[in-house]
């Protein structure tokens, strides 16, 4: 191969570990929100079927203040399987690119570094590590007016935005304008 194009592939293949390295530290970053979302509901029953809804989802109470109509929920978040085993893979995909390419600019640690693919499932075991910690959703329910005789409430929650995709979903909340 032309002694010009080693170095080229290297630096790119080098700038493609530095990426996946970023992706798997970025799949455990912290993704917390803030939304107003809009229920057609009386905030009683709301609060009800809210309650319902985290119960069943594993959450517990874990604080409220009745004074402001403020709940704050905890559980813990668990970590997907499917993610572990495709950053595991993922990694040891980059990892083997790497060693092809050092294995072709240094023949005689080929060995040693096509054996560097057994480090692979650190990115699975550093994902599980990490993505099960404990998560806080904090609501607040506040009575909306409405020009028809129908009850609205608005509802403040802070979450996880995955937990608020599927809380929005699950009780059928629309985003506040």
């Amino acid at each position: 191969m032309n002694a010009a194009i080693l170095p080229s592939i290297f630096v790119m293949t080098l700038l493609m570990v530095v990426g996946l390295m970023f992706f798997i530290r970025a799949s455990v970053k912290d993704r917390t929100r803030a939304v107003q979302l809009i229920a057609e509901q009386a905030e009683e029953s709301l609060l009800n079927r809210v309650q319902q809804y985290f119960d069943q989802r594993a959450y517990k109470v874990a604080a409220l203040d009745p004074a402001q109509n403020q709940v704050t929920f905890q559980g813990v978040v668990r970590p997907s399987w499917f993610l572990a085993v495709f950053l595991t893979v993922l990694a040891a995909a980059g990892i083997l690119c790497l060693a092809l390419v050092l294995s072709m600019l240094l023949p005689g640690l080929t060995q040693i570094l096509l054996g560097t693919v057994l480090l692979a499932p650190l990115a699975g075991f550093f994902y599980w590590q990490k993505a099960k910690r404990p998560e806080q959703v904090s609501l607040k329910i506040e009575p909306l007016e409405s020009e028809k005789s129908q009850s609205w409430s608005r509802v403040t929650v802070t979450a996880h935005r995955d937990e608020l995709a599927e809380l929005q979903r699950a009780l059928n909340l629309r985003v506040c304008d």
